[in-house]
């Protein structure tokens, strides 16, 4: 069975659901409807909430009100969400095969080997250097080759483009469109342009 077929029963969706920190809401009546194969590119101004949507769908934050439900997702095949915020999180004293292969062993669901994950994200020369000598645009592809290692059909994305190059932002595209052609998801926030044509748009902080 491929990954496409895997993953086609999956649905991401929310109703009615209010999202902030504390007490205080940053966005409100969100309803999403995200079918395997497809993404959801969040825009809106500092603040409006898109960092705390994607921990909220992550888990990682609760809701303030309404739900969240991943349907078609079969627990036993373990978590179902990858999510990369807007800081790198690399530990400076661990290469960068090493820091691949803690990620791969702590996330579980091994999947494409570290090695040619390195590879896919142009890292191979910089494999046995520490993180904290590679570039700030290294460090983002080390966590795009994150994304790699483990299998993991929900992707959520923060901010995936900062500190990238022209080349590392079409690679950021071409991960993005491979894994919707898997049958993946991606929910991705951003205010650079993201090279996946036809990704509908959530802005929030607009009027609705």
């Amino acid at each position: 069975m491929t990954p496409g077929q895997v993953h086609s029963l999956l649905r991401l969706e929310t109703a009615a659901l209010a999202v902030g920190r504390g007490d205080m809401p940053l966005a409100q009546a969100i309803d999403l409807s995200v079918p395997a194969g497809t993404g959801l590119l969040l825009r809106g101004p500092n603040g409006a909430g898109k960092s705390t949507l994607l921990l909220t769908l992550a888990g990682l934050l609760p809701p303030l009100s309404g739900s969240v439900v991943l349907q078609g997702h079969n627990e036993e095949e373990g978590p179902a969400f990858h999510h990369c915020g807007h800081r790198n999180a690399v530990r400076p004293r661990l290469t960068a095969r090493e820091t691949l292969g803690f990620w791969r062993t702590l996330n579980g669901n091994p999947a494409v080997p570290v090695d040619a994950a390195l590879e896919r994200v142009g890292l191979v020369r910089q494999a046995r250097l520490d993180a904290a000598y590679l570039s700030a645009g290294q460090q983002r592809r080390l966590v795009l080759a994150r994304l790699l290692v483990s299998a993991r059909p929900v992707w959520l994305l923060d901010e995936p483009s900062s500190a990238l190059d022209a080349e590392g932002q079409v690679l950021l595209g071409e991960l993005v469109r491979e894994h919707l052609g898997q049958g993946g998801m991606a929910v991705i926030a951003s205010h650079d342009p993201i090279a996946v044509p036809g990704l509908p748009v959530l802005t929030l902080g607009a009027a609705r």
